[in-house]
């Protein structure tokens, strides 16, 4: 081992032995098995399963179902989920991209029909994905795995301050589907519900019995499948019967993989966007460890410079997600003599802008939720699911109670050779990054964000106060984040930063958008480590939402 990896070992070891469970739920530990998601009602679903005796697949998708219970702003049966698994020794890619509909022509898709209303949908992938994990991983009947997401939709739950925000935030919204399903099913009597009021979905827990009972085949060629193509031809979208029953299984495959100080990382291929994670990780490897910053806010600027030239390498130089292999393709990104070269540059020119600054269309687009679990046999899995935009689409299933996705937002309009140009049948864009980390070849943390473009800093950040300073994880997490967009718009937590910070940035010609502290747009972790030194397992969900973690 070389000395720079051993002192990474180091760190790990001390940021371990330095962390502190915390009793508000974002901070445990725990000895044999753990669940992290964005809502405590998921996480507590996950642990009853793993308490049944279920492995960390069926807690995965118990939780999975229920986050679409109790967080539908971010995931639900409308939408889509990519997952990484670590099964016995080696990590599997499962691809649920959703598809566009056949009827999806660019021609028949107006700018407005993209992002709310019932043609923005994509047809829903979620409840195959995670059928089709369960079936292939999973150990519990399918029944145990989805009954508490159905006790929750009955029996109801109570609105968070957070969700009484989103409410109040995309009320507007919701009142521009002209039907106004989304409003009926997720406000009250058109109003944002008060924080703490009950929320039910008795519909939703109908259609997941239905689902239960008759199988996931019910929701692409049953009475689910039927009453959503009746949906959609009365209020004038897109998807038809057709398009479910020809969604295809998910397609299983290997993950992107690269190294970050040693370690091995694993992470989501196209259409996912690991790409750019393993990029800038990879870049940050050829950092000298002593190196001389001079300037207090350069160590930052250089951190910026990083994270841009990651994001150029995913809207620059695209991937197909089906025709192409990955390793078919670019492969010279990830040479260490290119990583190398780009990175002399960066180091040696940190005081000029390698980028030009100018605004991009996507600088406060997408959402989504992560959740991450271990269990005792060390099986791990990082799950990233979404309904793309917060609520989705705006509009619901009529009978069903879901919301459907606006996924048409993230295909490419303007330029037919683009991998993902909006054909029939096709797969959208992506920009989730579940995450799966080996030390010495055995599993160490699964990890991820939502946050859209922001999970690659996120997930960076996180990763680098860890190894680089020995911060315990849940100091990390809370740590102050910020994020520059491709076009060079630096999001930060202003405040929790040093004075100086921003007005340093500014005179080097970017654009400044100060966030509150602790800031819902700089996503939220949900990571899971196995302890190196002792034994154990340690985890946290962001505060800068309502995430929880719990174990066993």
């Amino acid at each position: 081992m070389k000395n720079s990896e051993f002192d990474i070992i180091q760190n790990i070891k001390k940021a371990e032995n330095n962390f502190k469970p915390s009793d508000d739920g974002k901070c445990a530990a725990a000895q044999n098995s753990m669940v992290s998601t964005a809502s405590k009602p998921a996480t507590l679903a996950g642990i009853e399963v793993l308490k049944k005796g279920g492995n960390a697949v069926d807690a995965a998708v118990a939780a999975a179902f229920t986050l679409g219970v109790s967080e539908p702003q971010g995931s639900g049966m409308g939408g889509q989920t990519m997952i990484l698994i670590s099964y016995k020794g080696r990590s599997r890619a499962i691809d649920g991209s959703s598809r566009a509909p056949s009827l999806a022509h660019v021609s028949a898709i107006t700018e407005e029909d993209r992002a709310i209303g019932y043609r923005a949908a994509t047809v829903p992938s979620t409840p195959a994905t995670l059928a089709f994990a369960h079936k292939r991983y999973g150990k519990l009947r399918w029944q145990e795995v989805l009954e508490p997401a159905i006790n929750l939709a009955e029996e109801g739950y109570p609105i968070t301050r957070m969700q009484n925000q989103w409410q109040n935030r995309e009320k507007p919204n919701f009142e521009k589907v002209h039907s106004g399903s989304g409003a009926r099913y997720f406000l009250k009597n058109n109003q944002p519900y008060e924080v703490g009021e009950t929320f039910r979905q008795p519909d939703l827990a109908v259609m997941l019995r239905r689902i239960v009972d008759e199988g996931v085949e019910d929701f692409y060629n049953g009475k689910t499948a039927k009453m959503i193509d009746a949906d959609m031809r009365e209020n004038g979208g897109l998807l038809r019967y057709d398009d479910l029953v020809l969604l295809p299984w998910p397609l299983e495959k290997p993950p992107l993989s690269g190294t970050f100080r040693g370690l091995k990382v694993h992470t989501m291929p196209p259409p996912g966007a690991g790409k750019p994670l393993l990029f800038a990780l990879a870049m940050l490897d050829f950092v000298p460890p002593r190196f001389d910053f001079g300037e207090e806010f350069k160590k930052d600027l250089l951190l910026i410079h990083i994270l841009r030239k990651a994001l150029l390498q995913r809207d620059g130089k695209p991937f197909h997600p089906i025709f192409a292999p990955f390793t078919d393709q670019d492969q010279n990104m990830f040479d260490r003599r290119y990583i190398k070269k780009i990175m002399a540059v960066i180091l040696d020119k940190l005081e000029i802008n390698l980028l030009p600054v100018v605004p991009t269309p996507d600088e406060d687009s997408g959402e989504t939720t992560h959740l991450s679990v271990i269990d005792k046999d060390g099986m791990a899995v990082s799950l990233t699911q979404s309904i793309e935009r917060v609520y989705g689409s705006k509009a619901a299933a009529g009978g069903l109670g879901f919301l459907y996705n606006n996924y048409l937002c993230d295909f490419e309009y303007e330029r037919p050779e683009h991998p993902y140009y909006l054909r029939p049948n096709h797969v959208p864009w992506a920009t989730v990054s579940p995450t799966l980390i080996y030390n010495d070849d055995k599993i160490w943390m699964a990890v991820g964000s939502p946050g859209s473009e922001r999970v690659l800093s996120t997930i960076t950040q996180f990763l680098l106060n860890i190894t680089e300073f020995g911060m315990p994880a849940c100091a990390s997490m809370k740590a102050p984040r910020f994020h520059c967009s491709l076009g060079g718009l630096v999001s930060l937590e202003a405040e929790r930063f040093p004075a100086g910070l921003t007005g340093y940035l500014e005179d080097k010609g970017y654009r400044i958008k100060e966030l509150d502290p602790w800031s819902f747009y700089l996503g939220s972790l949900h990571a899971i480590l196995i302890k190196q030194d002792g034994g154990g397992l340690q985890g946290i969900a962001d505060l800068r939402r309502d995430g929880y973690v719990a174990g066993i």
